[in-house]
């Protein structure tokens, strides 16, 4: 077991923590190799780095709060008030996850943009347009649209959560309504709000692949891209660039921590007793279900719009396409054949290698007395605050030269892409597979050891079998959110033959021409993450159908 540890330990030191110590050295390092601060001195005199930092600031902060505009009704109404279609509802409001933000960029250009589907409705009608998809605007309203979700689900949660009888006693004090909401209910389900509004602010603030597909430049992502990539690997300003990102992330998530933590939000309550709906007059319900309507339609357009531009011949100053043609998907299928291939196994490798390591890791501090096993999860826990574009920008840095037996370069082979998606990854597959381990009683392990198995028999046979379901859905969760990488994928791409569905996304959506078959790629690339969630509820309910079962006497 301590040969295991120290195996797994190597590991993370090597993929995870080595890049992301590279890029901070590398952003504190003169020519000599000695400490400076020359380097922030000079970001800070560049008018267009001044600008960049600004706008991440103010993107990630107005996405946040559109998203929470977006998220809190949502929220408070599917989870407060009964109706028919709450839980479709939840469903849908979820759905924008499953497509990556740029792959629908394009598309929100064509429904939302000057001369879009909504301005030319608006300008026919009222003589007015909106500037939507302008500059920075564009990129707020994209990742508002695909990130609030974030926001919808941990807040739902904790509403769900509360007591009744918080509520009760401040209706008997004179309060109801939105001042009940905004004094009480709000208040008790803020940890869920803030975890869900800081993972939003991280995901906008590292963003890369918005802004590139938008051409917007004049943020901090796309300008540590466009710098190295232009530049070099040699280029100071990127690696500060990097270190800023890792900041703000680092920040919004200990912040959010802190927050929790220095709050009272503990509820003393009877188990299991969760807040009774409230039903909804005739009037209530039909506002109720037109404000739900209408933020369902602005949510999925992206999805109608990507779907729409891949299925269009013509379209361009109307309201529709004009034509409709499948040729986009046969070039998609002829062209971009190797794409998907190169997806399915980068990705599956990935998800492979990281439930492996998630149950092992898991197995080492939940099961075992090794000193200092806590560090191993602690470890994990940090490729959670990495964006992709600093781990992809160290991966170059860190192991430039670097040669494997039989396959050659690492940076420029296939091994790398395995690797970047595994140790991103590597925290979704370690938390369902410490939730599965935790369900399983020591007692069937001892039964199994007394019994004359090895330990490594019984894990083999008693321990992995009974945690198969959290291991498959950790494998799930990993392959598909693997599926829409685009900060990584795009800097670790050598030659277009190692190239994933994401990257082939990205190329197409570069010019007009190629954006019907960036689209079908786009389609193809969202079923199939679909379809990965969708089998992962699958995994996860039968799995817990069958845990019933079995415990049934």
């Amino acid at each position: 077991m301590v040969l295991l540890a120290l195996a797994i330990a190597a590991f993370l030191l090597t993929f995870l923590l080595l890049p992301v110590a590279t890029v901070v050295i590398t952003a504190f390092s003169n020519a000599q190799g000695g400490f400076t601060l020359a380097h922030f001195s000079a970001f800070a005199e560049i008018s267009l780095m001044r600008e960049s930092f600004a706008n991440s600031l103010y993107v990630a902060g107005m996405t946040v709060f559109f998203a929470t505009l977006l998220a809190v009704p949502l929220a408070a109404i599917t989870a407060r008030f009964e109706f028919r279609g709450a839980l479709l509802i939840q469903t849908l409001g979820v759905l924008p996850l499953i497509m990556p933000a740029f792959v629908g960029a394009a598309a929100m250009q064509l429904l939302f943009g000057r001369s879009g589907s909504v301005n030319l409705l608006l300008n026919s009608a009222f003589g007015v347009s909106l500037p939507l998809m302008e500059g920075l605007n564009g990129v707020i309203f994209v990742e508002t649209l695909h990130y609030f979700p974030f926001i919808l689900l941990n807040l739902a949660a904790s509403l769900a959560n509360i007591d009744p009888a918080m509520e009760e006693a401040g209706q008997n004090l004179g309060s109801s309504g939105w001042r009940l909401f905004r004094k009480i209910v709000f208040p008790l389900a803020l940890p869920g709000y803030i975890a869900g509004a800081s993972l939003v602010f991280i995901k906008v603030f590292d963003d890369l692949g918005t802004p590139l597909v938008l051409n917007v430049t004049n943020m901090l992502a796309p300008q540590a891209y466009l710098r190295v990539t232009s530049i070099g690997l040699e280029d100071p300003i990127g690696y500060v660039i990097c270190v800023i990102l890792v900041l703000f992330s680092v920040a919004a998530m200990g912040g959010a921590w802190w927050f929790v933590q220095r709050g009272d939000f503990a509820i003393q309550s009877r188990g299991g007793v969760s807040s009774p709906r409230r039903k909804l007059s005739g009037k209530q319900s039909l506002l109720a279900y037109g404000s739900i309507v209408a933020v369902l339609l602005l949510v999925l357009s992206p999805h109608l719009g990507i779907l729409l531009l891949s299925l269009s011949k013509v379209w361009s100053f109307t309201v529709l396409p004009e034509q409709f043609t499948l040729l986009h998907y046969a070039t998609v299928l002829e062209d971009s054949t190797r794409m998907i291939w190169n997806t399915f196994l980068y990705c599956g490798l990935a998800a492979l290698l990281d439930v492996v390591l998630g149950t092992a890791i898991a197995y080492l501090v939940m099961r075992t007395q090794l000193p200092g096993r806590q560090l191993l999860d602690h470890m994990v826990t940090v490729a959670l605050a990495m964006p992709g574009l600093v781990l992809g920008i160290g991966y170059l840095r860190a192991f430039k030269g670097v040669e494997l037996p039989w396959v050659g370069p690492l940076t420029a082979s296939w091994l790398i892409f395995v690797i970047a998606y595994a140790v991103r990854r590597l925290p979704y597959a370690l938390r369902s597979c410490m939730a599965a381990m935790a369900q399983i009683h020591p007692a069937l392990e001892e039964a199994a050891e007394n019994l004359g198995a090895s330990r490594w028999r019984t894990l083999r046979r008693v321990l992995v079998p009974l945690m198969m379901g959290g291991i498959l859905a950790g494998f799930v969760t990993s392959f598909v959110t693997a599926a829409g990488e685009i900060s990584e994928t795009i800097l670790l791409t050598s030659r277009e033959s190692l190239a994933p569905m994401s990257y082939g996304i990205y190329l197409y959506m570069q010019s007009i021409s190629g954006r019907g078959p960036g689209a079908a790629l786009g389609v193809i690339a969202v079923l199939l993450i679909g379809l990965g969630t969708w089998l992962t509820h699958r995994v996860v309910a039968r799995h817990a159908n069958h845990d019933v079962r079995g415990s049934a006497p």
